[in-house]
């Protein structure tokens, strides 16, 4: 059986309008629009035509539809800097996401989500409380994927050709989702969770349609519940010199940027004192990267724990890749590149059956 819903998620996962794969497969555009909208079923040529044109195995266009990623419950970080195109892309990513979430789900025993949701409160506020819901104290907060994931988020990562949207989050079925951009640096990374985290705390399902205010008030919150008020003041950081701040932001994983702002947020920097030690900093390379990082970039604990446990029962990323009807390629970049694409991790066989679910614990590292 075709699944229309599949061949419009793969177009849109491939970033094509109808006239572009109309213009790659060969295929009317009027065609493909009877496909997508159940008017038609494309023959045995034709679905692989437009198979081999969107890098997706047929079998992923027989397969029941894939969760939906609703955009009004989707916290892009600058979503007016985004193509329609852009957009799409991105929602099918986590679509695509989301059905990998699935397959995980009916064989292993996930962390049942433990997220709070503060919709009424400051962002200061509900960083507080999280912080003192998960028992962080005024400690740095330890290893944010691991501490998500402990705590019931699914955590992924956004294919490379995704990247444009930075990263997202959404709530979906009372799970929540978090997707990460790769590419940046680990307190930048750190950062982005944070943010991340923020959106599901205070932008919960009370909250759709989002507004503009959203995006600020996530990055008021990871920046309290990275750097906690309590903390810093512990620290005496009065008006401190670029490299007190330096120093200072290796002991919370943040950037120096973010230290800085944080900083002037609390009544620690005088206004003046703040444009010239962002100036300095600017013009040190930290306004874009960071050049003396030594934190880690983060990725995905209980991604790891699954593989691993795949691998003891000979369950190939191959074999998880077609249960799921999509390329290995395509898998990998979803799983934070855990599973390592070689000759040998494309040989194996086997299905770990649903009523084998082991469970996985997860600590906070």
């Amino acid at each position: 059986m075709f699944t229309p819903e599949r061949l419009v998620l793969a177009r849109k996962r491939r970033r094509m309008t109808l006239a572009a794969l109309a213009r790659q497969s060969g295929i009317s555009a009027q065609s493909i629009t009877a496909f997508e909208n159940h008017r038609k079923t494309p023959s045995p040529e034709t679905l692989s035509s437009l198979a081999d044109t969107l890098r997706f195995p047929e079998s992923f266009f027989t397969a029941e539809p894939a969760p939906e990623m609703q955009p009004d419950a989707v916290s892009f970080r600058a979503p007016s800097k985004m193509s329609a195109l852009e957009r799409d892309s991105a929602l099918s990513a986590g679509a695509v996401a989301a059905t990998l979430n699935t397959w995980l789900e009916a064989r292993f025993k996930l962390p049942s989500p433990n997220i709070p949701t503060y919709p009424q409160v400051t962002p200061e506020e509900a960083a507080e409380r999280l912080r003192a819901y998960w028992g962080m104290g005024e400690d740095p907060a330890p290893n944010l994927v691991h501490l998500m994931e402990a705590n019931g988020v699914r955590v992924f990562s956004l294919p490379p050709d995704c990247l444009d949207a930075d990263a997202f989050s959404t709530t979906r079925s009372g799970t929540p989702f978090v997707f990460l951009n790769t590419r940046k640096s680990g307190e930048r990374g750190r950062f982005d969770s944070a943010h991340e985290l923020g959106h599901l705390v205070l932008h919960c399902e009370h909250r759709i349609p989002r507004g503009r205010e959203v995006e600020p008030e996530a990055n008021d919150f990871a920046s309290a519940f990275l750097m906690p008020k309590a903390g810093i003041l512990a620290q005496q950081l009065y008006n401190p010199s670029v490299e007190r701040i330096l120093s200072a932001k290796r002991r919370w994983g943040v950037s120096a940027m973010a230290l800085t702002y944080r900083l002037r947020k609390l009544g620690l920097l005088t206004e003046w004192r703040y444009n010239q030690t962002a100036k300095h900093l600017a013009q040190m390379g930290y306004r874009r990267s960071e050049p003396d990082s030594s934190v880690t970039r983060e990725s995905s604990q209980l991604l790891g724990k699954v593989f691993q446990v795949l691998r003891s029962r000979n369950i190939s990323a191959a074999d998880v890749a077609q249960q799921m009807n999509i390329t290995f390629e395509e898998l990998n970049d979803y799983v934070f590149g855990l599973v390592p694409v070689s000759p040998v991790s494309l040989q194996g066989g086997g299905e770990m059956a649903p009523s084998q679910r082991p469970g996985l614990r997860l600590v906070r590292g």
